[in-house]
């Protein structure tokens, strides 16, 4: 274990890039996901097909091909964005149409007859989806939003073949350097990524308990 202690800075270092990438490209994730998910129930049709269209096509999209994209088409095309920027904006894009499909089946169980109710008092759609339910629908698919946050986690991990140093790359570039010790190096990264993982699964068994609407 003292190569894993003699390189705990090259450990954070790539630890705080994980957190980021998970911290940015999750909130992100999770507001694209709320307006494509109040799109695919939407009363406008071309709303419902444009969130269709793109839930199929990004979810059945490999990530890797997204990063790649990202960091490497769109500078082709002129972007000047920094490789971490590309890869959070790649992974909100990709992980987004799996928090939209979680938030509608939660929509899915939230009683028709409530929406009823919110219209025949004069609440338009908006104010109907915003205040009625989406607060429902959220308590509803709390573990499977927080396993849509744990697989980011580990998608992260991606990003390190796209010129981006994090807790991947740093762990690569540590094995690479400490043959004998490679084990112990992937041991270290392994508790690095559960010190992420392990909390999120105990916050949502928590929010589960608390917050879950019976149905």
């Amino acid at each position: 274990m003292d190569a894993v202690i003699e390189n705990l800075p090259t450990y954070w270092r790539g630890f705080s890039m994980t957190l980021l990438l998970l911290g940015v490209s999750g909130l992100s994730a999770l507001v694209l996901g709320t307006i494509i998910a109040a799109m695919r129930i939407s009363p406008v049709a071309s709303l419902r097909g444009f969130a269709t269209v793109y839930t199929e096509l990004v979810r059945n999209t490999p990530l890797t091909l997204v990063l790649f994209f990202c960091a490497v088409v769109l500078p082709i095309l002129g972007s000047r964005l920094e490789f971490a920027t590309a890869a959070m904006i790649g992974l909100a894009v990709y992980t987004s149409p799996f928090v939209a499909e979680a938030l509608r089946s939660g929509i899915n169980g939230v009683p028709i007859g409530q929406a009823e109710a919110a219209r025949s008092v004069g609440l338009g759609f908006g104010q109907t989806v915003g205040l009625i339910v989406l607060p429902q629908a959220f308590r509803m698919t709390i573990p499977p939003l927080i396993n849509v946050f744990i697989a980011l986690t580990k998608n992260t991990s991606v990003a390190g073949a796209f010129f981006v140093f994090e807790l991947f790359a740093g762990t690569r570039e540590l094995a690479n350097a400490n043959g004998d010790a490679v084990i112990a190096i992937l041991l270290g990264a392994a508790t690095f990524y559960l010190a992420i993982t392990i909390p999120l699964g105990a916050v949502a068994a928590q929010l589960e308990r608390k917050w879950v609407v019976q149905r």
